[in-house]
């Protein structure tokens, strides 16, 4: 499950490397820090000559107005009414530094590339509300973050993120896909203790 992310301007920056066009907006907008649920964020879309870096809202408004709703099973997101325009037509791409997940004893973990370039994290997107909104996917965990969660986001290659947001037919190999291996860095790291 994925409900923080951390992006910055350098970021930001590299990402304007991969598209065409670039929403006004953006250029106009400090991306530097967390980013939560219903606050915009960068996203990566189809745009009319290649690929779009957008300003969206994260999140779909919750049921009966109530929450939202942020993240979809990549396992299940096809079988789901309310995403199927989404996954269907509005692929999308959000680039992001690091992101963070808690574990049972709820400390903060950060996971980010090994190799410390951008994470791009599969998505999708619909009009709700008179706005575009985005949702992350998010896929079993894998090796590197099964000692914290069950679930991650589903982390794609900068090789795939033109397949994922203008190919349809690729879209159901990419969903099963398991990301590969993240760093992880914790503020703080229980000690065990071995009695000899």
């Amino acid at each position: 499950m994925c409900g923080v992310f951390y992006i910055d301007q350098d970021s930001v920056l590299e990402v304007r490397k991969l598209v065409t066009e670039v929403d006004q907006r953006i250029l106009a907008m400090d991306f530097s820090g967390d980013i939560h649920p219903t606050a915009p964020a960068p996203v990566i879309t189809g745009g009319r000559k290649g690929l779009k870096l957008s300003c969206q809202r994260w999140g779909y408004p919750g049921y009966q107005k109530s929450g939202v709703i942020f993240n979809a099973r990549a396992e299940s997101v096809q079988e789901k009414k309310l995403f199927q325009s989404g996954i269907r037509y509005h692929r999308a791409v959000i680039p992001a530094k690091h992101f963070y997940e808690w574990n049972a004893l709820k400390e903060k973990n950060l996971f980010s590339r090994v190799d410390g370039k951008v994470l791009y994290l599969a998505g999708f997107f619909d009009l709700m509300e008179n706005e575009e909104r985005f949702v992350i996917l998010t896929t079993s965990a894998n090796e590197s973050m099964s000692v914290v969660h069950d679930r991650m986001p589903l982390v794609l290659e900068e090789s795939q993120i033109t397949d994922w947001i203008l190919d349809y037919s690729s879209t159901e190999k990419l969903l099963c896909q398991m990301p590969g291996n993240l760093k992880r860095q914790t503020d703080f790291e229980q000690m065990t203790l071995f009695a000899y």
